[in-house]
């Protein structure tokens, strides 16, 4: 799953997981597939059309970054990471195997690797390395550099366990000769030979002194920048690469435009604000609705040249939203979950607090065709018939649950009175205006946060749940403590993020399995412990699919059952990037569809000025 293609936008790439691409020929470097369709840029002769190839060269762009960093070391589990580089993906120092068209949710192109062989079997791919690939001390990149950087990533105790869960299926990586590598794989994934063309490749020349004890030390990369010059909590500044060594790749033409990137560190939102508006940071995307509405209003901003832009983007916007723990009672009722689902009011909140800036996401894979719409389909009834007696009744009787609307005239009351009949049919019954449960105890809840930028929404929702007679508690606690009542499942509602991408894989399972639900939860966990054979099974399916039109009745199919089940209220989202930037850079004239707003302007946008 491509995580730069998420809710939450990224300065850089990050991705885990991508669609499968069906070949049973090496497809060179030059070359691409797409599953369904031929590949936009197979012809190997033209670069990507959200790039200009003609961008000139110079300049810089300057970032800002929140927090601190004290490591130079991303793959470590342990530190703060340098700002500017992500654990997987493309990024400024390091190369990878292959790269993603963003024109295109399921398509891959070589870097690294000239050419890729996926066995007819599928328990092996064979990547052949490009004889031009050079790392920035000027060593070849061989397939030695491939092994150990596998190697070192998901066997070394001291790497982040991330690497050990997305490549478990790969039994071993072996060197056939100084530019080929083969994966073998424990069993056939349909996936498993692109994750690792998106593996980010060091020389094994690195680490002298040992993985472990090299936390101040930048590994070797083959990428188009290097780091120049980095302090500890203020800044980290990158500088282009004149001789590297894929800049005439077509797929490279138009990228990686500035002299040098860099980043200024920032401990204080408002502070990172107000270095934006006195020209400090030269761009940013702008998550704050508030901020949006009001920070960058002065006239005289604008007269300086400062810009505000909102980008159409086709992102799965996957969900966001209250994630109810179903450890616990109630909240393990489902009718009481889905009488709960029709107090929030997003529209009042939406205009009063967000400005009017954002929809409502509607499915765990929103903005995208993969959600499930109506009564299922042909394809969808192909996956769920065989698991009729596990499912409940409504998931082939009904159509696919919607968020529940809030009349403009009437507001949430009609909404409140249905969610109270509902609960008075589940058996629960009023006491001196109070919700009482059918142990005869009060109905009480808490909401578990760690930002204070939810507490506005959720203090309108603890208003209408205390109409129903639901008493709810909004706890604000520091990351800490947030962290370890999240991995003791000591929660009843927090609010979390199901992250996608266009192409849906094997993080399904980490998100709604049985398994998942009994393990402390990851990024991707599964927060609402949910534990459901049908869901298993049908989790099992994303390991594999033969045509994109199978994994979107898949898609289509998880998504129908888990929202007849209301795991999530869902809160909000946007089909928009808005970016604040300086009037000082050009940008492409074409859009990409599935991307990160300031990923893109960071690769393709120039300096004109």
């Amino acid at each position: 799953m491509p995580l730069h293609r998420l809710l939450q936008p990224a300065y850089v790439l990050m991705s885990v997981a991508v669609l499968p691409l069906l070949w049973s020929l090496p497809v060179h470097a030059d070359y691409g597939l797409a599953m369904g369709a031929p590949a936009k840029y197979a012809d190997g002769k033209h670069g990507f059309a959200y790039a200009n190839p003609n961008a000139p060269k110079g300049g810089s762009l300057v970032m800002g970054a929140l927090g601190d960093f004290n490591t130079l070391n991303p793959y470590l589990l342990k530190g703060d990471k340098l700002p500017g580089l992500a654990e997987l993906g493309d990024n400024f120092v390091f190369d990878t195997l292959m790269v993603e068209s963003w024109d295109e949710p399921f398509a891959m192109y070589g870097l690294l690797a000239s050419d890729i062989d996926l066995a007819p079997d599928k328990l092996s791919v064979t990547f052949t390395l490009n004889p031009k690939a050079r790392f920035q001390n000027g060593d070849a990149v061989l397939a030695e550099d491939v092994v150990y950087t596998f190697n070192t990533i998901t066997k070394d105790e001291a790497a982040t366990p991330l690497y050990r869960f997305y490549y478990a299926d790969v039994k071993r990586v072996v060197a056939l000769d100084q530019r080929r590598v083969r994966f073998e794989f424990a069993k056939p994934n349909a996936e498993l030979h692109l994750i690792l063309g998106q593996i980010q490749i060091f020389s094994h020349k690195s680490f002298p002194l040992g993985f472990a004890k090299s936390a101040n030390v930048l590994p070797i990369g083959s990428g188009p920048y290097r780091l120049a010059r980095h302090e500890f909590g203020q800044l980290v500044d990158y500088q282009r690469r004149p001789d590297y060594w894929a800049q005439d790749l077509p797929i490279r033409k138009g990228f990686w435009n500035f002299d040098h990137i860099r980043f200024k560190v920032y401990r204080d939102p408002t502070a990172f604000t107000e270095a934006l508006k006195a020209g400090k940071i030269d761009l940013t995307y702008e998550n704050s609705a508030k901020n949006w509405a009001r920070a960058y209003a002065n006239p005289s901003l604008a007269k300086r040249g400062l810009q505000m832009q909102s980008f159409a983007h086709k992102n799965n916007a996957g969900l966001q939203g209250y994630a109810l723990n179903t450890r616990r009672a109630p909240l393990n009722d489902v009718k009481f979950r889905q009488a709960l689902s029709l107090s929030f009011d997003f529209e009042t909140i939406n205009q009063q607090i967000f400005y009017g800036l954002y929809k409502r996401p509607y499915s765990y894979f929103t903005n995208s065709e993969l959600a499930a719409d109506g009564l299922p389909s042909a394809g969808e009834l192909k996956v769920l018939e065989p698991l009729r007696a596990q499912l409940p009744p409504q998931v082939f009787n009904k159509p696919v649950p919607m968020p529940a609307k809030v009349s403009p005239q009437l507001g949430v009351r009609p909404n409140l009175l249905q969610a109270r009949l509902m609960l008075l049919q589940a058996g629960y019954r009023y006491q001196n205006g109070r919700l009482i449960d059918k142990q005869g105890r009060p109905v009480n809840l808490e909401y578990l946060t760690n930002g204070k930028s939810h507490e506005r929404a959720a203090g309108k929702w603890q208003r209408d749940l205390a109409k129903l007679g639901i008493t709810l508690k909004i706890r604000l606690v520091d990351s800490a403590i947030y962290q370890k009542r999240l991995q003791e499942f000591d929660y009843d509602i927090i609010t979390h993020v199901y992250a996608q991408s266009q192409s849906p894989g094997n993080e399904q399972m980490e998100m709604h399995s049985c398994a998942s639900a009994k393990t402390p939860p990851s990024r991707n966990g599964n927060m609402v412990g949910s534990c459901e054979p049908a869901i298993d099974a049908i989790l099992k399916r994303f390991e594999h699919f033969e045509s994109r039109e199978e994994l979107i009745a898949v898609s289509r199919s998880l998504d129908r059952v888990l929202r007849h089940q209301y795991y999530v209220i869902p809160q909000w989202y946007s089909d928009e990037w808005r970016m604040v930037y300086w009037n000082k850079f050009a940008q492409p004239k074409t859009l990409p569809l599935y991307y990160g707003p300031t990923t893109w302007a960071l690769m393709t946008w120039w300096h004109v000025n």
